[in-house]
């Protein structure tokens, strides 16, 4: 399976990822990519960027290196009726977005608390993709959350870093498994993500590629599979930014 885009990566600017945007860049056109997606952690998240920095990426090209770089964000959903951390006027500007659960800036909820906060996330006409719903410290009912996804056209990320053996994360394979059934079920895409913090990891899935060959998932229904899939889902949502249009499926 041919990998063409990675939307989840980390520059130095997160805090604590250890490349620059050029390193990214440099790597993405290695691995033979036709996209990358560098989405810092918003600023809840301690060590980040200000929102300064996200008003300010309109002036980086989003041509490098022979292929196209998308500038967007990891938000944190920062309470459990799915707030995000960046105001819309700043999110507008953005080429992707991500929305994610993370422990420093919401605590761990209920199944029910979290998948409001999710789905309630999931219906903000300017979030994307829903970033690392495997973790199973927020546990989630899949279900609506899938339901959820469809009926607002948000990608369900597979998150590779989750699923490396190294991962902090808990239960991400089983919660991964049941979710890519669900997906298939309904007839969802899904995106995965490397969610690279160094340069090294950009474009590189192999624990999310095995988890989506175990259930056998269609290839149509994930968006690095065919880019059309991955911009006409982010262009039913609020986007943005010009680069989406002269985009062409591979």
């Amino acid at each position: 399976m041919e990998i063409l885009l990675d939307m989840h990566t980390h520059t130095l600017a997160s805090g604590h990822a250890y490349s620059t945007i050029a390193e990214v860049a440099a790597a993405a056109a290695e691995q033979g990519l036709c996209a990358v997606g560098i989405t810092e952690h918003a600023p809840t998240m301690p060590g980040t960027c200000h929102n300064f920095y996200f008003q300010n990426l309109k002036v980086i090209p989003r041509m490098m290196n022979g292929i196209y770089v998308l500038f967007g964000a990891e938000l944190n959903i920062i309470d459990y009726e799915g707030h995000v951390d960046l105001p819309d006027e700043t999110l507008a500007g953005l080429d992707v977005t991500i929305a994610s659960l993370h422990p420093p800036c919401l605590p761990f909820g209920s199944i029910e608390q979290n998948t409001n906060a999710v789905i309630k996330a999931m219906e903000n006409p300017y979030i994307d993709i829903l970033g690392h719903p495997d973790d199973g410290r927020y546990p989630l009912d899949y279900e609506r959350v899938v339901r959820a996804a469809k009926a607002t056209k948000t990608l369900l990320e597979i998150n590779n870093a989750s699923l490396k053996p190294s991962g902090f994360r808990m239960n991400t394979r089983e919660n991964d498994v049941k979710m890519l059934k669900l997906c298939k079920a309904y007839s969802v895409p899904v995106i995965m993500d490397s969610d690279a913090h160094y340069a090294n990891d950009v474009g590189r899935m192999p624990y999310a590629l095995d988890v989506v060959r175990e259930v056998d998932f269609p290839k149509n229904l994930i968006a690095n599979v065919r880019t059309k899939l991955f911009f006409d889902c982010i262009g039913a949502k609020k986007n943005k930014s010009g680069i989406l249009d002269n985009f062409l499926d591979t």
